[in-house]
């Protein structure tokens, strides 16, 4: 039987440091240590997510029997349903549930009120958030500005990036080097993105001169 965590962020940008410290301090001061990690980034929105399905067969096999989360919507925001379906699957399989950051028990004759309340309050904030973004995107493009992604590097640094790499040097040496995401550095090198070079337009022909018609 293993002490494991499960952490998880939303988007690829984000760091995963800060929950797995917090659960590793937490679980040192219960005398208990961390056998396994498991680490996804992913929305929350949706249970079906390859690690967290993971985790979960693990536990049913028996192989977990503590799992630390940070908060219990590291697990899911999708609704009452479907934590509490998580939970109970998880407490079906002899695996305790401690988060770290929630300040509530899990355990005892009041935790499904807790679990329930928490869960709700998870998907109210991921709605909130979402209309949120909506509305700021609404105001950007009712100004004529565009939403998306802006380009993440100046050019003398795609410069310097693609002058390392002809020099032979490795995407994972240039990312560290430049201090440069290696998904930044591979756009840059590939041509692939924001990076990648303008379609060249077909010239147009030119047009035929028109010959002088010989006055007679």
């Amino acid at each position: 039987m293993t002490a494991a965590a499960y952490v998880r962020v939303s988007s690829r940008s984000q760091s995963l440091a800060m929950q797995r410290d917090a659960i590793a301090k937490a679980a040192l001061a219960r005398g208990a240590a961390i056998e396994k990690w498991f680490e996804e980034k992913k929305s929350a929105a949706k249970l079906d997510r390859p690690v967290l399905t993971h985790v979960r067969e693990l536990a049913r096999a028996g192989e977990i029997s503590t799992l630390y989360l940070f908060r219990l919507d590291r697990l899911t925001r999708s609704g009452i349903r479907d934590t509490m379906a998580i939970v109970e699957e998880l407490r079906a399989a002899g695996c305790r549930i401690i988060t770290i950051a929630d300040g509530f028990d899990l355990e005892g004759p009041a935790a499904d009120i807790v679990i329930s309340v928490m869960a709700w309050a998870a998907q109210m904030e991921r709605l909130a958030l979402g209309e949120r973004i909506a509305a700021a995107r609404a105001r950007v493009e009712a100004r004529g500005g565009s939403w998306g992604r802006p380009r993440g590097l100046e050019p003398s640094m795609v410069e310097r990036i693609r002058d390392r790499a002809k020099k032979g040097h490795s995407i994972r040496k240039i990312a560290i080097a430049l201090k440069v995401p290696r998904s930044t550095v591979d756009e840059v090198v590939s041509g692939k993105g924001a990076y990648a070079a303008p379609k060249k337009t077909p010239a147009k022909r030119a047009k035929r001169k028109a010959k002088p018609v010989a006055s007679g």
